[in-house]
């Protein structure tokens, strides 16, 4: 898939361009169905399709204090959107600067850059610009200026009640990854880099892997059995999201670190995946390292009965 940074560099593929929009958190079936939308209209043109997303959310720009936890980073949203058979991905670094832009001018721009713009598929509440007042109506009154066309596309449903990532999230913090699972098609997997921990872990004999998830939406703080995806490998292992509060210096935000069964090698700088098999235990301090690692010990055969069932 080719990734691009910039609107012009939209100039470089064939045209015509359908071009699908959206922050695609999660990347669930109803992004998924506006992602096959635009390959089936770019293929009934001989156009190209390509997603246009963001970096990051944008309400870490616009909206810094009440950013919500997210649902993949950008290396996994593109995994997904390139097993999907999306050739060209439009990914825009989100700033001031492109929060500053009147909804008109963001249009124009990739209007102007593409050979020619031949459609817009949004969701049917995508809004984009300035202070969010871009809406689907606005975009169709710029498609007859401009000479494309839009597509919008209805939520889907999952029971009674639309898809969204908002929903999803939500799931997770409370725990609920039937639901999680329901709402994305597939199971929920916690994604991050390994980073150097302290190396506590490997003094009282289970190592662990700690995983940056700075922004990442969450499951509740506790220990769990999961199984682990590493370089097209799977593992299992017990994973720790919490405060470390037995060490001497309790973290100020919470730590992911897990354990893995059977890998010993250093992983740092390697992107793990985390699915969540069962919750075992709430997050606990304990007088001792000994007694943590005794807790520990319990944990891992917890896991493995986990895993047999």
């Amino acid at each position: 898939m080719n990734v691009l940074h910039s609107i012009e560099e939209l100039a470089v593929l064939k045209g015509p361009i359908v071009l699908a929009a959206g922050t695609f958190d999660g990347v669930h079936p109803g992004h998924q169905a506006l992602i096959r939308k635009t390959l089936n209209e770019a293929s009934s043109c001989g156009g190209t399709a390509v997603a246009l997303t963001f970096d990051r959310h944008p309400a870490s720009v616009v909206r810094p204090g009440s950013v919500p936890g997210i649902l993949n980073d950008s290396a996994a949203k593109i995994a997904f959107l390139e097993t999907m058979g999306l050739p060209a991905l439009l990914l825009l670094e989100f700033t001031d600067g492109v929060a500053g832009v009147e909804a008109g001018d963001f249009i124009r721009s990739i209007a102007e850059a593409s050979k020619p713009l031949r459609m817009i598929c949004v969701g049917s509440q995508w809004s984009f610009g300035k202070g969010g007042k871009g809406n689907i109506s606005m975009l169709r009154k710029l498609g007859d200026e401009l000479g494309f066309e839009v597509a919008g596309i209805e939520p889907v449903l999952s029971g009674d009640l639309p898809i969204s990532s908002t929903r999803i999230r939500a799931a997770i913090a409370a725990g609920d990854f039937s639901e999680a699972e329901a709402c994305l098609g597939r199971s929920f997997v916690l994604s991050g880099k390994v980073v150097k921990g302290a190396g506590l872990g490997s003094k009282i004999g289970f190592p662990t892997a700690n995983l940056d998830v700075m922004g990442m939406q969450l499951p509740p703080c506790g220990v769990y059995a999961v199984k682990v995806y590493r370089s097209g490998a799977l593992s299992r292992g017990v994973c720790n999201i919490g405060f470390r509060p037995t060490v001497d210096a309790p973290s100020a935000y919470p730590v992911v670190e897990v354990h893995l069964f059977d890998v010993s090698a250093d992983l740092v700088g390697e992107e793990l995946g985390l699915e969540f098999v069962k919750f075992l235990r709430p997050e606990q301090k304990f007088s001792s390292l000994e007694e943590l690692r005794e807790q520990i010990t319990r944990d891992c055969s917890a896991a493995g009965a986990a895993f047999s069932a």
